[in-house]
């Protein structure tokens, strides 16, 4: 058996894992590259496989890191199936269909204004593209093993990261691999926490918060905070934000706060079609989740939703004070884009950032105190107020890490710690062989592994 990574070592971003065993090739996950221009030039080059020889795909969870490529594998003429759960194929679909309009518009945009040093920018994969790779999703439930031949077996199992997320389970041969995907909260908001794993002859490991801790502090004071903050100033709250999990725990923690009498009387919009279909889909899985139906009640009622593009324009215009979640979380592309070219440059207005920001992103170069953001072709000065809770982190932190991992009976023959910058990676893998005595290598990009 051996491990090829082709993404998310060394990084935080576009996960991909190639297992061959035998004469068979498995895939897990299939993300694109986000954050610093080097990674996402990898985007644009060739496959790293012959996708005639891949004999199946499994999928972790949905978010673009981890499924943004499918419809590529899918245009390189992959014919076999993706593997994931119920929940997960609904919140891919919703992303990779947004992701092959936003790629579309973009490139027209680049095109028409003329910022785009290729003759003709082009989108990595279009709406049909993504459309097409829908047929090759089979879902699954948790808790099961399922038999794919006499060699291989395989289960889900609930990683608490967002809705459908979960730990791949492969037993070949007697041996079992695990992928821990990305590993959730040990007390998420809204979702239920993730489930422990016993056995593993092998295990990859997530560690994009590998050397921190999370601040536990409540996050509903300092969201309160920044809002009466904005509010006074009579200026707009602007959220960044991932549709899937963080604008749920988001509307989630307004709609407390509003039956506690506590927020101010200010409209609150999700402006993210993508975020608007993906709350929904939380809405169908309530045994996936906390959700009571008072809770769904309330956020409905605390929230208002915006898909249509014309009330979007028309939002964006509305120079009144409100508070806007709009996407993406890292400011990559989405609607925050408008809102951000309208208001960042007014000192009465506040940007709040809420979730992890890769190298090289918009997001990050916000809370780093850059004093100028380009985007649309051009540099905008950044006037208003910046904010950070990075306690909304949907990332197990070290110690919760290092929870999960204490509940395996055996020590695992090796462990390979992915899906972290290398400093986050290097701490942990430092923290597991001091505290659990566990043999671990960090996961380097393209390095093949052969598994004894």
């Amino acid at each position: 058996m051996k491990l090829t990574f082709y993404g998310g070592a060394g990084t935080v971003t576009g996960s991909k894992i190639l297992l061959e065993v035998g004469f068979k090739k498995i895939m897990i996950d299939c993300g694109l590259f986000q954050g610093l221009k080097e990674l996402r030039l990898k985007n644009r080059e060739p496959f790293p496989i012959n996708t005639n020889e891949l004999d199946l795909v499994f999928l972790t969870h949905a978010h673009y890191d981890h499924s943004g490529g499918l419809p590529i594998l899918i245009k390189n003429g992959y014919k076999g199936k993706i593997y994931c759960t119920n929940a997960t194929k609904d919140l891919t679909e919703i992303i990779l269909l947004d992701s092959g309009k936003i790629q579309e518009e973009d490139a027209r945009r680049a095109n028409k204004y003329g910022y785009t040093k290729h003759k003709k920018a082009e989108p990595l994969y279009t709406i049909n593209d993504a459309k097409n790779t829908i047929p090759h999703f089979e879902t699954f439930e948790l808790n099961k093993w399922y038999t794919v031949d006499e060699d291989l077996k395989f289960k889900f199992l609930n990683s608490g990261h967002i809705l459908g997320s979960s730990f791949v389970l492969l037993n070949i041969q007697g041996k079992t691999i695990v992928f821990s995907g990305d590993i959730g909260r040990k007390e998420p908001i809204i979702l239920n926490q993730y489930e422990y794993v016993e056995k593993a002859d092998y295990l990859v490991i997530e560690s994009t918060y590998g050397n921190r801790l999370h601040n536990n502090k409540p996050i509903t004071d300092k969201l309160l905070k920044y809002i009466h903050t904005t509010y006074q100033k009579g200026g707009v709250l602007i959220i960044p934000t991932f549709s899937v999990e963080r604008a749920q725990e988001i509307i989630y923690l307004l709609s407390i706060l509003k039956r506690k009498n506590q927020l101010p009387n200010v409209p609150i919009y999700l402006d993210s079609p993508m975020g608007v279909n993906a709350t929904e889909i939380y809405f169908k899985y309530q045994n996936e989740h906390k959700l009571t139906d008072d809770d769904i009640r309330s956020m409905l009622s605390t929230v208002e939703l915006v898909s249509n593009f014309h009330a979007s324009r028309a939002l964006v215009n509305d120079d009144s004070p409100k508070i806007v979640l709009a996407g993406s979380g890292m400011i990559t592309g989405g609607r925050v884009l408008h809102y951000l070219e309208k208001y960042i440059s007014d000192k009465k207005n506040a940007i709040l950032m809420v979730g992890y920001q890769a190298e090289g992103t918009r997001g990050r170069s916000l809370i780093s105190g850059d004093s100028e953001l380009k985007f649309f072709g051009k540099y905008h000065k950044i006037k208003a107020k910046v904010y950070n809770i990075d306690a909304f982190s949907g990332h197990a932190d070290q110690s919760e890490l290092l929870d999960w991992l204490s509940h395996f009976k055996n020590n695992p023959r090796l462990t390979f710690i992915n899906h972290g910058e290398p400093h986050q990676s290097q701490a942990l893998k430092s923290k597991i062989t001091s505290e659990l005595s566990w043999r671990c290598t960090v996961a380097k990009m393209n390095n093949e592994y052969y598994l004894n």
